[in-house]
């Protein structure tokens, strides 16, 4: 596994074939900044367009139905976004879980369902403003972590996890790196406790209102391997600000 810092952008449901210029522009760059991984998950309707314009950087999906195909109206299966060109695919976003009712069962049948079609999967889990001030934050992730997590032989390799503290997502406020720190370190003795040894290598992406004039200090707190960005990975401007402070920091 690459000890590069991953930065992931996820455009979600952001995107016409006019912000392909967006991704050129974070490939060219990508090409001078080796020292991060970069990604973008666009809409579904620009995978393959994106994988086109952009060479050098990852393309992903957002989402995907954990069958292979049948009578799911509206849905996109693993191997479908991989066809248009996906390499990863995001499951379990708090915004799937709070507005489509996913529960960790079903991320993990999602989650599967990547891994079956050869890609990659990010793991997203958090907890939301009442589970923290109610003091429950660690034990909602972990709850997240055993129930949506793949298992399996040779399974940790494949999986990112992303923590997105459900109330910083697209609000401007984030936890401290304190907090950041903390709650990362907890997720990595997870990691450990279901995958044993392998699990010290999972990267832990940070996500929830990161931004370049932010991100350097985020991405310095412990156990931080990268970071999932929403709104500030709609521009090239924004999002590069964030892949340069990951740049500097893996120096």
């Amino acid at each position: 596994m690459s000890a590069r810092p991953y930065i992931v952008g996820n455009w979600k449901m952001h995107g016409t074939r006019a912000m392909l210029s967006e991704a050129r522009a974070i490939d060219r760059a990508a090409e001078r900044l080796i020292k991060v991984e970069v990604a973008i998950a666009p809409p579904f309707t620009l995978i393959h367009a994106t994988r086109k314009e952009a060479e050098l950087i990852a393309i992903g999906a957002q989402d995907c139905h954990p069958a292979d195909g049948g009578a799911h109206t509206g849905d996109i299966s693993a191997a479908m976004a991989k066809d248009a060109g996906a390499t990863f695919t995001i499951v379990g976003h708090s915004e799937r879980r709070a507005n489509h009712g996913e529960t960790d069962a079903l991320v993990k049948e999602k989650a599967h369902a990547v891994l079956d079609a050869g890609m990659t999967a990010i793991v997203c889990v958090g907890e939301t403003e009442a589970e923290r001030d109610a003091g429950k934050a660690q034990d909602v992730v972990s709850g997240q972590l055993q129930g949506s997590l793949p298992t399996g032989d040779d399974v940790a390799d494949k999986v990112t996890v992303a923590y997105e503290p459900v109330w910083a997502i697209g609000t401007g406020r984030t936890p401290t790196p304190d907090d950041i720190a903390a709650m990362h370190s907890h997720i990595r003795s997870k990691l450990v406790e279901i995958y044993g040894e392998a699990g010290s290598e999972v990267r832990i992406l940070y996500g929830g209102s990161v931004n370049p004039d932010n991100a350097a200090e985020l991405l310095a707190a412990d156990e931080v391997g990268g970071a999932l960005v929403g709104g500030a990975s709609l521009t090239a401007e924004s999002f590069l600000g964030i892949i340069v402070a990951a740049a500097e920091r893996a120096d």
